[in-house]
């Protein structure tokens, strides 16, 4: 197995820490004090995001009628994880979890548990190989049968939006119609003060995370039928009453596949 490097902030550590998990490093710890000395918003963002994830997932169980998940770029286990949010509703439900970071590895075995009624498994691979990703899904998924794909913050780690919309296209090959594709990454055009602090940490030799304009998040969601509101910033998409809904540079949306 891959060594953890403790020396280097890692992305999804840092998000960790933002997210009041303990699995981090002092490194991890420096790198996100850092970040919010410059933009305080990021740790709104983050926990943001993780909101969105969860909404999404209810929808997909309740409304939707969803018991599979595909979760690429599964990030380290802390509270309301995928499986969590759809065996809540629907213990019956199957989760693959998809990450190789080592860490995440590492927790992902001990964290990611499931209901008796239930399936939670983990994988071992890269987003860059889509056909490995679903023939490993396949072992615990029917892929016959409609599943979501869940792409909650990965999508910024590919540094060529052709490559990153080619990724996303070949996962959702691999599924039946009647699956969904759930969408959230970081944006441009909503935070000046956001795009600016993630440039200055894409310069600091940490692994980058390129923000994106809307559109080319939206263009993610191409041939497939967008739930309403669409793509919008996170806080937006069906917020629950009472709900702070003001904009941040963090936009997802969900679609159906014809």
């Amino acid at each position: 197995m891959t060594e953890i490097d403790t020396s280097v902030p890692h992305s999804a550590r840092i998000w960790n820490y933002w997210l009041g998990g303990k699995d981090n490093y002092p490194v991890d710890e420096a790198a996100g004090d850092a970040y919010t000395a410059v933009f305080p918003g990021i740790v709104t963002i983050a926990r943001a995001s993780r909101a969105f994830l969860g909404r999404s997932i209810r929808y997909l169980v309740e409304e939707a009628g969803v018991r599979q998940f595909l979760d690429v770029g599964t990030g380290l286990p802390t509270v309301d994880n995928t499986h969590e949010v759809a065996q809540r509703s629907a213990p019956e439900a199957k989760i693959v979890y998809v990450d190789n970071d080592p860490l995440v590895l590492a927790h992902a075995r001990a964290l990611l548990t499931s209901t008796p009624e239930g399936v939670t498994a983990y994988e071992d691979l890269n987003l860059y190989d889509p056909d490995a990703i679903l023939a490993a899904a396949a072992k615990t998924l029917d892929l016959t049968q409609p599943t979501a794909l869940i792409l909650s913050g990965i999508l910024g780690h590919v540094a060529d939006y052709d490559k990153a919309r080619s990724l996303v296209r070949s996962l959702v090959a691999g599924l039946p119609s009647g699956s969904y594709l759930s969408v959230n990454d970081g944006s441009r055009g909503t935070d000046q003060a956001y795009e600016q602090a993630q440039d200055a940490y894409n310069e600091t030799g940490a692994v980058p995370y390129f923000l994106r304009p809307v559109d080319q998040i939206t263009a993610y969601f191409d041939g497939l039928d967008l739930v309403e509101p669409g793509v919008v910033s996170v806080p937006l998409w069906r917020p629950a009453p009472g709900a702070d809904t003001t904009p941040i540079g963090q936009h997802g949306g969900l679609a159906r596949k014809p």
